[in-house]
């Protein structure tokens, strides 16, 4: 048993377990104890030994299996990482390394992993917000919602989360776009009617007299919108219609009543849009209330200019009217000339008439002219039989030779006139030449 003792490893500072075996013979002899109790005593010792070593290995053994247990654990975190961050997995293990270093290996490369998967956590929960936040601004009603899986935490997934902002963005952006058209229409419409653009704005939503950032986009303004620009339109329209009603009556009042070109230039800008289609009408304020109310003005003060006028109107129209019935060979109905009748109507019958033979005229304006050339031959013919008869046609004297060139035209002329009626007959019978 002393030689099994003194075999014992070193002890901390380089004791011997021997030389300590030794001391305690020295003891054990000073005291007397008997070599029985020695034995039981080196018995007991060498199995407190025993048992101290025992637990070092236990405990040994534990530290491993921990160590292990945790490598394992750490690469089964790092194999989930890899996976929701869709990334091929990693391989740690060497042979030539011990427990030790793997697990400082496998714990910095965990470490890294779980830095960047918060790293792209937080790109996520950024990405969501911004969706959220445009989805909102683009639809007030709720229903959207994107639940994260941490177990997929991919670059596909991340992108494909963009595509989806990004697409958000171009609606968002689209409806701007639309607003704003519609806004810049709207303002055009308030300029040409007068109308305050900002309270008209205003009263679709508050937002569109703000900044263009923080312009509401949602469907129910753009329809009001919409709404208001239609309805302003149509004012617009029945303005127009109003307002060319009143210049064509102001240019037939001026033609009446022969009103100077002076005078008229104050509503150049009013005739001259007579025809006008409604995206041309553009001038601010030209289809305001003020400005057709003055023109209303203009018109019932030409209206009683015109009463007072009336008669000399009636009287310039019937010498007009009988000018064009002594040149187109017509004649005029009576009935426009009852003294009964209102003045207006009178004149409105007789610029009736004056249309009407106009019309008639311009139908028959070959046959005018054919007989404008008959008349004209007549009368050359008279003039000749009163030159044949003058016994002094042939007595020289000042313009004799004039005459005596007229009376060989006269004689050319004359000379047609058998020719002429041959003409004018088959003509009239629809014969063409």
């Amino acid at each position: 048993m002393m030689e099994k003792g003194k075999r014992g490893p070193l002890l901390q500072n380089d004791i011997d377990c021997s030389s300590l075996l030794d001391e305690l013979q020295t003891i054990w002899d000073d005291i007397g104890e008997s070599d029985v109790e020695k034995d039981v005593m080196l018995l007991q010792l060498e199995k407190e030994c025993l048992d101290l070593y025992r637990r070092k290995v236990d405990q040994a053994n534990r530290h491993r299996a921990q160590l292990r247990q945790t490598i394992a654990d750490s690469e089964a975190e790092i194999a989930t990482l890899c996976s929701a961050m869709g990334e091929r997995p990693v391989h740690f293990r060497q042979g030539d390394r011990s427990l030790k270093e793997e697990h400082k290996v496998i714990i910095q490369q965990l470490e890294d992993l779980r830095r960047r998967k918060n790293e792209r956590l937080s790109q996520f929960r950024k990405v969501r917000e911004q969706i959220l936040c445009v989805s909102t601004e683009i639809n007030p009603e709720p229903g959207l919602e994107i639940v994260l899986d941490e177990s997929d935490l991919s670059i596909r997934n991340l992108q494909d989360l963009h595509r989806r902002l990004d697409a958000l963005h171009k609606e968002k952006n689209d409806r701007l776009r639309k607003v704003l058209h519609h806004l810049n229409t709207l303002n055009s419409l308030c300029s040409v009617l007068d109308v305050d653009f900002k309270q008209t704005a205003s009263e679709v939503h508050r937002s569109l007299v703000g900044p263009d950032e923080s312009k509401n986009v949602y469907s129910d303004t753009i329809e009001r919108l919409i709404s208001t620009t239609q309805r302003l339109r149509e004012v617009k329209l029945q303005r127009m219609r109003m307002l060319q009603d009143l210049a064509t009556a102001m240019l037939e009042l001026w033609y009446l009543m022969d009103t100077p070109t002076e005078e008229q230039q104050q509503f150049q800008n009013l005739t001259c849009n007579i025809a006008a289609s409604e995206h041309e009408i553009t001038e601010p304020k030209s289809l305001s209330m003020g400005f057709i109310n003055y023109v209303k003005a203009e018109v019932t003060r030409l209206e009683a200019l015109k009463a007072s006028k009336l008669k000399d109107l009636i009287l310039k129209k019937k010498i007009e009217l009988d000018e064009l019935c002594r040149r187109t060979h017509l004649v005029a109905e009576n009935d426009c000339f009852a003294e009964s009748l209102d003045s207006s109507l009178v004149l409105e019958q007789i610029e009736a008439q004056i249309s009407i033979l106009k019309e008639e005229a311009f139908s028959r304006k070959e046959i005018l002219e054919r007989v404008e050339k008959w008349f004209a031959a007549c009368e050359e013919e008279s003039w000749l039989e009163d030159y044949n008869r003058d016994e002094n046609r042939y007595n020289a004297g000042k313009g004799t030779h004039l005459m005596l060139k007229r009376a060989e035209k006269a004689r050319a002329v004359v000379s047609k006139i058998p020719g002429y009626y041959w003409g004018y007959s088959l003509f009239i019978r629809g014969v063409n030449f």
